[in-house]
């Protein structure tokens, strides 16, 4: 069964379904994780004691509140928006991603949510 999972923001939580993959299921294993909040665009990632390989369904091209790890920085990353390799309106990650969650909350809640994220800030996930 798909965890769900609060993300916690200095500014407030937004909660996430998990799906069952590989990685969903390496990430909840190892929750409660906490990291620094680094942007590039509208993408919030942060760092967290996770290794998973590239999975075979890793891609670039994300959707706003889509949850990603990041195998080539063992980071958890959350889309909300365009980054600097975004072309056309989707969030584009630096290189691929393995897509394993979404946050359970429309576009804009997602967006306002995650614009107010400063580089530095704490970020923790937790089980809901």
């Amino acid at each position: 069964m798909a965890a769900v999972v609060r993300i916690l923001l200095e500014g407030g939580e937004l909660l996430a379904r998990l799906d069952d993959s590989p990685t969903a299921l390496a990430i909840e294993e190892a929750l409660p994780l906490e990291g620094v909040a680094n942007r590039w665009g509208d993408e919030v990632y942060f760092t967290i004691p996770v290794r998973v390989e590239e999975a075979p369904d890793a891609r670039q091209d994300m959707s706003v509140g889509e949850l990603g790890y990041w195998p080539a920085g063992a980071a958890f990353c959350i889309f909300f928006g365009l980054t600097p390799a975004s072309i056309g309106s989707l969030p584009r990650a630096c290189s691929n991603v393995n897509p394993f969650g979404r946050i359970e909350a429309g576009e804009d809640v997602v967006k306002e949510a995650l614009s107010k994220v400063g580089e530095g800030e704490r970020v923790r996930v937790v089980v809901a």
